[in-house]
């Protein structure tokens, strides 16, 4: 195809990108005039005018931000269909390019014009469908897929795919290779690529899968598992927007690097109501980053923890007081360590979380002593329980036993009692051998938690609970100042109370769908800590088994089960590796093959004709830095540096002066999920001796590059 042809079909799209972008103008500004007049309203006086105020605000404000926050790339797609795909409904208003078709634009939010024609079809909409989901094979009414590129109002390239030749007129142009592959081959950013004007269809299949039950998608490097996450979390607020938006969509991903690089894609979706939360930021007020050593990592994510952490959380407190002595109208009460012992059991028994008990515990000595008086004191002396209750639970010393025998327990002090080797013995006796005992001992610092910590804090809780706090009176939206209250309209104070009333809490627990990325990673404890946020949610749970850097999956899918419960489940598989060149992922098969020789890879489609670099050297420090500079020349876009994740600070610290806004040094660990432009792995073969499952984490970091590959180390791998 000519440059002439193409610059004319992109002319083209740029006169209707312009019509667009006119009325786009012209939609924000009659909501601003919306919301104007709604406030306006006001000056009728009466109740229903108020009412009507909220209401027409509430929905212009909405609409308005939606239409501001769609500006750049808004629209991306075309769809030019033949006679048996015309709908008229979802029709452009110019010619098409098919005799007795019709013609869809597909962006990120739709819009009509003055005659309520259809401009752009939103791309959740079911008319975008046949966008993502036609194929050759089914081509589902589509003659011509073209792809649209734009940066901020103006069109900078185009791509077409020709579905069905025998129905294209012989002047149909034709742009490009291909959308799919031409987007994959361009510079990614910092920022995860939104893959939205290039989902296939067996992508398609998985975000647009039924709500309810449990929706599992499996697929190998560089298949579009994050891009389906997350494209599903928006599909799932359009399509069902009261139950999400009002419950709640959480997306779990591996780490805070994760987050970051995807923190982006729901926002230019549309979309900014989803929670991301790393695994070792979803306990709140903890923001953890810092991986243990692989034999530490699999004690603390074993399940076998739950048992020793409900021990510890339900033994005596360390230090405390074993025996409580009171003199009593002349009369010794006392009750010693085995009693104490007892009435702790009794009200741990009861099932009420450890900081909730506090009184029913002061209640229970306070009785055990209350029977020794009866017992040791004659009929005339004796108090009836509430009148000694009362004054026992007065005294100093009584108020200071509490204290230290039922202080209020915090989850990293409890934590924080594992590192005692004497006491983590007993409450690991039967459970964890003598060398994990070691291992776990020397391994707790509360004082730099790690994300394999944050789990083993979230199942504390779940023995401990808040401490006991006295409830305070709702705030008063309008109060000024002491005494002083804000004229206030009854439609506004019932606003305020649904304001606060749709509130959460910071520890959210309730959300409506749960996404899990990287599903293989999430231990078994880690597990445990996801169910928690999604008791009655549904669920998206994306992964790839071969990825798996937790050693025992049996005992991980028990876990999973266990969180997600036996809701119906709908199972989708990933074939086809859109991400690595074919030169490239051929590295990555080699190296898992070696481990598994039988297992299933995905088929990577694009050839690049350019072969990945390994370098073995004596110099690792200037070939890393010399590697990293090479690749920053030759690639446009963004430069991972993957390292053995105990080294990573140290060689950060080589590449100081290089492109920092291009140049991103991850641990292995934390490269899941990550795509880059060019990739240099450093030491690969130390990356897949770190564990037994290092070949799998080696497999990862060899799959995050795009367009270049170069291996740096001081041995071959």
């Amino acid at each position: 195809m000519s440059d002439a042809v193409r610059d004319s079909e992109i002319a083209a799209e740029q006169a209707y990108l312009d019509r667009v972008y006119v009325r786009l103008d012209q939609l924000r500004i009659s909501a601003a005039e919306v919301e104007k007049a709604g406030y306006n309203m006001a000056r009728v006086g009466n109740f229903g005018a108020l009412v009507e105020r909220d209401a027409m605000v509430y929905h212009a404000a909405r609409r308005r931000r939606a239409l501001e926050s769609e500006h750049d790339g808004l629209v991306f797609g075309r769809l030019d269909l033949g006679p048996d795909g015309v709908s008229g409904a979802d029709a452009a208003a110019v010619d098409p390019a098919v005799p007795d078709g019709e013609v869809r634009y597909i962006g990120r939010l739709g819009l009509r014009d003055e005659q309520y024609d259809s401009l752009v079809v939103d791309w959740r909409a079911p008319a975008a469908a046949p966008f993502y989901r036609a194929t050759p094979a089914d081509r589902m009414g589509v003659v011509r897929r073209r792809s649209i590129r734009s940066t901020n109002e103006k069109v900078v390239s185009i791509e077409d795919d020709l579905l069905d030749p025998a129905a294209a007129p012989a002047d149909l142009p034709v742009i490009g290779d291909g959308a799919l592959l031409a987007n994959l081959s361009r510079a990614t950013g910092h920022g995860m690529k939104d893959i939205v004007a290039t989902i296939q269809r067996e992508q398609d299949d998985a975000i647009r899968s039924p709500a309810s039950g449990i929706t599992i998608v499996r697929g190998g490097p560089g298949t579009g598992k994050t891009a389906v996450a997350l494209h599903r979390a928006a599909y799932l607020l359009y399509a069902d927007r009261n139950r999400y938006e009002s419950g709640g969509v959480l997306v779990v991903g591996p780490s805070d690097v994760f987050v970051g690089y995807v923190s982006r894609v729901l926002p230019s979706l549309g979309e900014d109501t989803a929670t991301l939360r790393s695994l070792g930021q979803l306990v709140e007020g903890v923001r953890a980053t810092r991986h243990e050593p692989p034999e530490v990592a699999a004690v603390k994510g074993s399940l076998r923890m739950q048992r020793v952490l409900a021990r510890a959380a339900r033994g005596p407190v360390p230090g405390s007081p074993d025996k409580i002595r009171i003199l009593y109208r002349g009369e010794l009460l006392s009750l010693d360590k085995p009693a104490l012992d007892e009435l702790r059991r009794t009200v741990l028994n009861l099932g009420v979380k450890r900081n909730a008990a506090r009184a029913k515990a002061a209640g229970h000595v306070l009785d055990a002593l209350w029977r020794q008086s009866v017992e040791l004191l004659p009929s005339g002396r004796q108090q009836q329980r509430p009148e000694f209750a009362s004054e026992i639970a007065e005294r100093p010393e009584f108020v200071q036993f509490m204290r230290g025998w039922w202080p209020v327990l915090r989850p990293a002090e409890v934590l924080g009692w594992l590192a005692d080797r004497q006491r983590l013995q007993r409450w690991a006796n039967g459970v964890l051998s003598n060398r994990e005992i070691a291992t776990l001992a020397a391994a707790v610092d509360p004082s730099s938690l790690s994300v394999e910590d944050v789990a083993l804090l979230d199942e504390l809780y779940e023995y401990l609970g808040d401490p006991p706090v006295r409830k305070r009176a709702a705030r008063d939206p309008f109060q000024v100042a002491e005494g002083v209250r804000e004229v206030a309209t009854a439609s506004q104070r019932a606003a305020a109370a649904r304001e606060q009333a749709l509130e959460r809490p910071d520890d959210y627990r309730d959300y409506a769908h749960v996404i899990v990325d990287e599903s293989q990673d999430v231990s078994p404890m880690q597990w445990r800590m996801v169910g928690r946020r999604g008791p009655h949610a549904t669920w998206t749970i994306v992964g790839d088994p071969a990825q798996a850097a937790w050693a025992d999956a049996a005992e991980s899918e028990r876990a999973m089960e266990a969180a997600v419960g036996t809701r119906r489940r709908s199972l989708f598989t990933l074939t086809t590796n859109y991400r690595n060149s074919a030169e490239i992922f051929a590295v990555a098969a080699r190296v898992i093959r070696a481990a598994q020789p039988d297992i299933e890879l995905p088929t990577a489609v694009r050839s690049a004709g350019i072969e990945p670099v390994e370098t073995v050297t004596d110099d690792l420090a200037a070939a890393v830095r010399s590697a990293a500079a090479t690749l920053l020349d030759q690639v446009e876009g963004t430069v991972g540096v993957i390292t053995p994740t105990p080294r990573r600070g140290e060689i950060a610290g080589w590449l100081d002066g290089l492109d920092g806004q291009r140049l991103q040094t991850v641990g292995a660990l934390d490269s899941k999920g990550m795509e880059y432009d060019g990739v240099l792995v450093v030491e690969p073969a130390d990356i897949r001796d770190e564990a037994t499952t290092g070949f799998r984490t080696l497999y990862v970091a060899l799959s995050r590059a795009t367009q270049r590959l170069t291996t740096v180390g001081t041995r071959p791998f």
